[in-house]
């Protein structure tokens, strides 16, 4: 079933556990999602990307009719989203949350913004996610690790200032495939999730450490984004079978298979679980 991304959210903060946001190009991996929660009873929240497949609108009403077959409880949000109007486009078009990032913009330009995606999305009922301080690159850990944590103080006023339902917050995770040891400011995070009212999301989940997810979930975050690690463990699947001899027709199969074995087991890291 279709719900919104704030009521998924909001039940995760109460029972102090992760939701998977994993991130999906096609029909095999929207498929590949909802198998896993199903067969896990994990709550999920869909999250392609506003170019991540090339048809928009038909890959919208696609996500957003399986969603609604499914016996599981899911949301339908838009991943990064760079506008304004890639936002209000997924609100027109079935999305049940959007995410606008506009965290590499200064402080008030980044609330003038988001406030301007909350008004249009709370009044079509859409959830909106939002990010402050900035979660960079894993190429570049070093640089981009503490080039821009997220100041409590700025969370609690900017979350007054825009009305958005969850908030994605910089304590050391990092986008892609990390180059060094990530190191999550647990401090940071309970500071944060005290403090702030509204669920917290932890952005470039894959590669962080099972250790660390687990306990950043059990002290704050209640949505996990996933991506890398699900399509480099489906591609190094392909790879197994392509190298044994295995015909190119089944890659597909191989790729949604390892794709689906990972993300099951981020489902039970972050405590996802037997939650729906």
């Amino acid at each position: 079933m279709l719900i919104s991304m704030k009521l998924i959210l909001q039940r995760a903060r109460e029972g102090g556990y992760g939701v998977p946001a994993p991130n999906v190009r096609n029909e095999d991996t929207v498929r590949a999602c909802i198998e896993a929660a199903e067969e896990l009873n994990s709550p999920l929240i869909i999250g392609p990307g506003y170019k991540s497949n090339p048809d928009f609108k038909f890959f919208a009403c696609m996500i957003r009719e399986l969603a609604e077959q499914s016996k599981i409880e899911i949301a339908f949000n838009l991943d990064h989203g760079s506008s304004p109007e890639q936002c209000f486009d997924a609100a027109d078009n079935g999305y049940t949350g959007v995410m606008i990032d506009a965290s590499v913009q200064p402080y008030e330009q980044n609330a003038v913004i988001t406030k301007q995606v909350v008004d249009y999305a709370h009044a079509r009922g859409v959830s909106v996610e939002a990010e402050l301080g900035h979660v960079g690159q894993g190429i570049q850990y070093e640089v981009d690790r503490d080039a821009a944590l997220t100041d409590p103080d700025e969370a609690v006023r900017f979350v007054s200032e825009t009305g958005v339902d969850a908030l994605a917050v910089a304590i050391g995770s990092a986008h892609g495939v990390y180059k060094g040891v990530p190191r999550l400011d647990f401090d940071r995070l309970q500071v944060l999730r005290r403090r702030v009212s509204v669920p917290l999301v932890l952005h470039g989940g894959s590669g962080t450490g099972d250790e660390n997810l687990a306990r950043a979930c059990r002290e704050g975050i209640c949505k996990v984004n996933l991506a890398t690690d699900l399509y480099n463990c489906g591609g190094r699947r392909v790879a197994a079978f392509i190298g044994e001899g295995g015909s190119g027709l089944q890659a597909y199969q191989e790729l949604t298979a390892g794709y689906k074995d990972e993300l099951k087991r981020y489902m039970q890291v972050i405590g996802a679980a037997g939650r729906a």
